[in-house]
């Protein structure tokens, strides 16, 4: 890959998309990891004075906090602070009067309270002050589909969405992402000591490789085409009941 190609192209690709959108600017998550650091910074080279970074802590851990902060002080990238501890708290306490689980399936359920409410505070923020909501998931994610449905995954557009893990992670060293966020183990942050390679059940290293070559040893394959085939409705608009013409006369 040819970084400096690549982020120039990234950049114009943003101004484009949002000129024909008709907005004026972007506005996207920041939580300390390396995807939206590299989202946030390609924001700022393509708006300069209207991007905005939003920092949604939720039962976080004050690293992720302290790493966002640092990201978008290094790079000077407008950012505010919208700590969402209260409305998860009464959501999930009002969820969970009339049907609760434990264990993993609990875990799950309230960490996607957890991504379902940083949609709703950037898109907010985007329909204030006429901007597009930037999405942070690369193409490794998108693919097996590691994201919450209209949580993560309810944005306007993805920068990083032919982007493998790796290949962001090339991107960030470029750019000159702070190293704490480039070594951390990728995390959605939606529960304590959550990892994607330990929910996913195999690493972004096996996965991209699959990605790029096709091939896979039997039980890998068999993991990553069951998660490509359940999560497909992840990448697809909801399907419409059509009406048959004879139906209708």
């Amino acid at each position: 890959m040819k970084p400096e190609l690549v982020v120039q192209h990234l950049v114009d690709w943003l101004q484009a998309k949002v000129k024909e959108a008709g907005a004026s600017g972007l506005v996207l998550g920041v939580s300390g990891g390396v995807d939206s650091a590299v989202a946030a910074v390609l924001a700022k080279k393509a708006f300069p004075d209207d991007c905005m970074a939003l920092l949604l802590p939720c039962e976080s851990v004050i690293d992720d906090r302290m790493d966002s902060q640092t990201l978008v002080e290094k790079f000077s990238i407008r950012y505010r602070i919208i700590d969402l501890d209260n409305p998860y708290r009464l959501l999930s306490t009002q969820f969970e009067s009339y049907l609760k689980f434990d264990g993993a399936k609990g875990k799950l359920l309230r960490g996607n309270i957890k991504s379902r409410l940083r949609m709703m505070a950037l898109y907010y923020s985007a329909s204030a002050r006429n901007y597009l909501v930037l999405g942070t998931s690369n193409k490794s994610e998108i693919s097996v589909g590691y994201a919450t449905k209209y949580g993560d995954g309810g944005v306007d557009i993805q920068v990083l969405g032919d982007l493998l893990k790796r290949e962001v992670f090339e991107l960030a060293r470029y750019l000159e992402i702070p190293q704490a966020i480039i070594d951390k183990p990728p995390s959605g942050g939606l529960w304590c000591g959550q990892t994607d390679e330990a929910e996913l059940g195999f690493t972004y290293e096996e996965l991209d490789n699959y990605l790029s070559t096709g091939e896979a040893e039997p039980e890998l394959l068999k993991m990553i085409q069951s998660r490509i085939n359940n999560s497909e409705h992840k990448r697809t608009m909801p399907p419409l009941a059509i009406i048959p013409e004879d139906l209708r006369f």
